[in-house]
């Protein structure tokens, strides 16, 4: 019986030599992952990529029994991977614009935990500071669901060298915030961005309270928190509160419980999704010759190669007044023979034409919960 012992101990020794020559490979790899993550501005948790792998490993083991505690045992193999690209992407500089604790600050750090924050004054700016390799990426707002698209980032997409490498909501929870000494019942004036002021309508005008505008939302709680006054607050996120130490006098006081920004991540470097994964979704900008119908036929174009139009919009080309360029978000492989087909027939239409952007359309929430 101690024979057959020692037999097994052997098995298990040769085995965790194997497992370890194994680990170092995979980790090697992990390496150039994570190089290749920082290059294109792509965040490290990937759930849907983890989710792939792990089914298609699942698959080799037989016994069903034992599957289970592969997966586990996967999943921890993941866990140590993460841990290590997390080291390795210390130090990425990203862009947004804002001052810390604005959202755009929220976003960057939730995407990039281990990123270097790094503010600048305008979304140019900031979009500018990627182009010149002073940072790695820029997070910038393209659309709020009750504001809409954000079209100065827009423009930058048309007139800009960038990629767009990912899309990422971030719910955006409005709250009323005062100094620690401030009451509900003393506050007569509330400071906050335009957007936030019109989010918070029907909540201001109930309460009768006097409106001032701000550049955006965490310099308005800034500036509470420097005037000291229990008489003034501001509208902003629970995050900023915390960073400029004032208490939050009423939560969620947005009138829409849907309000959602979202957050693109630009890079100087494109990525492509693998062929074989999930439906992707690109970002297409175009402009049309001065012939009559051929806008419509751009447009028939798309839907003819199989290609759902989520978004289309147009913005006035600023060198150009009374001419515009179109936005379009689209589902579907831009790079697949009906995406090739599609790019040579709308070329025959376009004065103009290019993808600014290949992602999943399985993009990752970047609310509390997801944090990683």
């Amino acid at each position: 019986m101690e024979d057959k012992l020692q037999e097994a101990r052997e098995k298990i020794r040769r085995a965790d030599e194997q497992i370890a020559a194994q680990f170092v490979r995979r980790m090697e790899a992990v390496r150039t992952v994570a190089a290749y993550k920082k290059e294109h501005g792509l965040p490290i948790l990937d759930r849907q990529q983890e989710k792939r792998v792990i089914e298609r490993n699942a698959a080799l083991i037989d016994d069903a029994e034992l599957r289970a505690y592969y997966v586990q045992f996967q999943q921890d193999a993941m866990a140590v991977s993460r841990q290590y690209q997390h080291r390795l992407m210390e130090g990425m500089k990203v862009a947004y614009s804002g001052v810390e604790g604005a959202f755009a600050h929220i976003a960057a750090g939730r995407i990039f935990p281990d990123g270097d924050l790094c503010a600048f004054a305008s979304f140019e700016k900031a979009y500018d500071a990627v182009v010149a390799g002073e940072c790695d990426c820029a997070v910038l707002p393209i659309e709020n669901s009750y504001a809409g698209e954000v079209g100065q980032v827009v423009d930058l997409m048309f007139t800009g060298s960038l990629y767009v490498n990912g899309v990422y909501d971030l719910p955006v929870t409005q709250n009323l915030l005062g100094i620690p000494e401030a009451t509900m019942d003393g506050i007569r004036t509330v400071i906050s961005h335009p957007q936030a002021l019109d989010q918070c309508r029907s909540y201001l005008r109930r309460h009768g309270f006097e409106e001032v505008s701000a550049s955006n939302t965490a310099l308005a709680a800034r500036t509470v928190a420097e005037k000291r006054d229990v008489h003034t607050a501001a509208i902003a996120s629970a995050e900023t509160a915390a960073l400029y130490g004032l208490k939050v006098l009423d939560h969620d006081i947005n009138e829409s419980r849907s309000n959602t920004t979202r957050f693109a991540v630009f890079s100087r470097a494109e990525n492509r999704p693998a062929a074989g994964t999930d439906a992707s979704t690109f970002l297409l900008l175009f402009t049309v010759k001065n012939v009559a119908g051929a806008l419509a036929r751009a447009v028939s174009v798309i839907g003819e190669h199989g290609f759902n139009m989520k978004v289309l919009r147009s913005r006035p080309m600023k060198t150009l007044p009374w001419e515009y360029y179109f936005y379009v978000e689209a589902e579907g492989d831009a790079d697949s023979e009906a995406g090739r087909q599609m790019m040579e027939e709308l070329s025959k239409q376009c004065a103009m034409l290019k993808v600014v952007g290949r992602y999943s359309t399985i993009t990752a929430g970047i609310s509390d919960e997801n944090r990683v």
